[in-house]
């Protein structure tokens, strides 16, 4: 039996005790029953504001995303290379990766206002700090021939080595990092729309708490990790495992 056989009963029978757990013990509205998911799926999404709201969160997530892992790669580097740097901003990092990213918003809120720009910018804290230091570890696990071989062959000590070097061979651990900043991402991206004004997944959810309706909460629960689960399948852990392929760290996958 194939995986996705195996995958595809486990959620229809999933499904057949969702059911019919709600009707024999009667949850009321405090859960709603598949069915009425399902309903409020095609509500939200024909009728609804749900289509536009996802398209809204991940428009933030990616935005704030790639300047996550631009910034993340580039604190890596020098955190890497630089031991002044690694004592002084790194010892920073370090403390600020364990301060949750959504206590930061009510000073972006005073900064920026109730927009898009405060969620942003606390989405792109979640993810940044877990990328520096993924890509810290990745680079000072790079095996000193490597460097040493570039600058026998003219890189230098510059942006050439980072991007041409360091980058590259740190790969394999920084897809690491990658994943969990995509994760803790969309944490800080849904928190942030909670209390953010505009259009958006989290924003939604907080008016189906305002308004009771369960079935529409449990929509957009399911959309986030739908949408989370398909990016870190087929986009992550297929580069993951290309990378390590490549890098001779694993051998070929025979599917």
């Amino acid at each position: 039996m194939s995986t996705a056989l195996r995958r595809t009963i486990f959620l229809i029978l999933l499904l057949v005790a969702w059911e019919a757990g709600y009707r024999l013990f009667d949850w009321g509205w405090k859960f709603p029953s598949a069915t009425q998911t399902f309903q409020a799926f095609y509500d939200g999404f024909v009728h609804g504001q749900l289509l536009e709201a996802t398209l809204q969160s991940i428009k933030r997530l990616l935005l704030s995303f790639l300047i996550a892992i631009t910034v993340g790669t580039v604190l890596g580097f020098l955190f890497a290379r630089y031991r002044l740097i690694d004592d002084t901003i790194g010892f920073l990092v370090v403390a600020l990766q364990t301060i949750p990213s959504i206590a930061w918003l009510p000073f972006a809120i005073i900064w920026f206002g109730m927009n898009d720009f405060s969620v942003i910018f606390i989405t792109t804290l979640g993810a940044t700090w877990t990328m520096a230091m993924s890509s810290r570890t990745g680079i000072k696990n790079i095996p000193a021939i490597y460097t040493k071989a570039a600058l026998t062959l003219g890189t230098g000590n510059g942006f050439r080595m980072f991007y041409q070097i360091m980058v590259p061979a740190a790969f394999p651990h920084m897809m690491t990092g990658v994943r969990v900043a995509w994760a803790f991402a969309w944490r800080a991206l849904v928190a942030g729309e909670l209390i953010a004004r505009g259009v958006g997944l989290g924003q939604l959810l907080q008016d189906g708490r305002s308004l009771g309706d369960t079935a529409l909460m449990l929509c957009i629960v399911i959309i986030i990790a739908v949408l989370g689960t398909i990016s870190d399948h087929f986009c992550f852990k297929r580069l993951e495992d290309k990378l390590l392929v490549r890098y001779g760290l694993a051998g070929p996958s025979k599917s």
